[in-house]
């Protein structure tokens, strides 16, 4: 049988190979893809082997333990610093002059009570001199009782003639200057009186001695200042507050004070300034604080710093021992990728922080709720570590 190429023409034999070559081409064009994709498939699966002995293989920086921030209810507060002072203070003084402090009864911190006895002064004199003046009293009675019944007799024969105009005016003119020696006598008693009661020093309210100039065996002087006196006991905290937050605090907010020696005194606000010092731009804010505090942990002078709490929101926090402070900016460490092994590679990431109570701090920015960071030692790692996890969660094994 004859060839198929003997039987073929030439022209047909070209198409015919042609054909054969057009259909290699076409085999060869589908295949290649295959190969690649089997390709590329067997590099990822060396990859991940690769990095899975990797994980294996590497040498943790720090075993950690992890946590997630939490949504709670955070109180909004507003710091400010202020000065402890008296809520009101008296200056105690007499009016007796040159005469000496024969008794002081107080001291500086002592509670007294309104009336108390304070100090005396010498009143030898001034008792001498209201004897004089109730002598004087008496005498002026005396004469009075005289001049009176004259000029009740004057009176009874003035329509008499039994005497004469002239007599009639003198008894009763006299009677008149009876009565008016007699009450200038009285009044020279009630001064006597007056400075003798002046000679002992009473407190005007009950509160506590704040400061004492009063030493035994000195003279006294008019208006000069022997005590001091914390009215009521009472003291109040001047927080210095911003024109710009004024407006948010009222009368009746709570206060929490911080003293210098780390106690915690809670006060109320009494009142808010009505002005604002131009040079500061800074008002004042009185806040009431516990009677029973004063002389104790809050002294007047103090400097202290506290809060104003101006109400609630929800917020994100994590324990301050998860945020690490580096070049002033906050940080913490976030497992990034799987876990594998226990092991987990940790990834530093930069945050917004807020306010601190306690142990724990708010956390503004950078981080979700859902987040896992490493919850202590974080200051020992760097961006990129791997670390040993303890009890890892299964929300680990998924990338955040």
């Amino acid at each position: 049988m004859p060839s198929l190429s003997r039987t073929l023409s030439p022209g047909r034999k070209r198409l015919l190979w042609l054909s054969v070559i057009v259909l290699g081409a076409v085999a060869v064009w589908v295949m290649v893809p295959d190969s690649k994709d089997n390709g590329a498939g067997q590099k990822a699966a060396v990859d991940s082997n690769i990095e899975s002995n990797r994980a294996a293989n590497a040498k943790p920086a720090l075993t950690v333990s992890v946590l997630s921030p939490q949504m709670t209810e955070w109180p909004r507060v507003l710091v400010t610093n202020g000065n402890i002072a008296a809520w009101q203070e008296a200056v105690i003084s007499t009016e007796a002059s040159n005469l000496v402090l024969t008794d002081v009864r107080v001291n500086v911190g002592d509670r007294v009570e309104k009336g108390q006895v304070l100090a005396r002064i010498a009143n030898d004199t001034v008792r001498a001199e209201l004897s004089e003046a109730q002598a004087s009293v008496a005498e002026a009675e005396a004469m009075l009782g005289e001049a009176r019944a004259n000029g009740d007799r004057a009176r009874q024969y003035q329509q008499t003639g039994f005497l004469s105009a002239q007599m009639i005016n003198q008894y009763l003119t006299a009677e008149r200057t009876a009565v008016a020696r007699l009450n200038a006598a009285r009044a020279r008693m009630q001064s006597a009186q007056l400075r003798l009661a002046q000679t002992v020093v009473r407190a005007p309210d009950d509160g506590v001695i704040s400061a004492r100039t009063a030493t035994t065996g000195s003279l006294a002087q008019p208006g000069q200042e022997l005590f001091r006196l914390i009215r009521g006991s009472r003291l109040e905290w001047r927080a210095e507050v911003s024109a710009a937050d004024l407006g948010k605090l009222k009368p009746g907010m709570t206060a929490m004070l911080t003293t210098p020696d780390g106690a915690q005194v809670q006060g109320r606000v009494r009142m808010v300034a009505p002005t604002v010092d131009p040079q500061t731009l800074n008002g004042l804010v009185y806040v009431d604080l516990p009677v029973t505090e004063t002389g104790g942990r809050v002294r007047a002078g103090m400097f202290a710093r506290g809060e104003f709490e101006l109400g609630r929101a929800r917020a994100m926090s994590l324990q301050q021992s998860a945020v690490v402070l580096r070049e002033g900016f906050s940080y913490v460490f976030q497992l990034d990728g799987t876990a594998s092994h226990g092991q987990a590679k940790v990834r530093q990431i930069k945050v917004g922080v807020g306010q601190r109570r306690g142990d724990q701090i708010e956390i503004i920015s950078g981080i979700q709720p859902g987040s896992l960071v490493v919850a202590g030692g974080a200051g020992f790692l760097a961006d990129g570590d791997w670390v040993r996890v303890l009890d890892v969660p299964v929300a680990i094994s998924q990338k955040p």
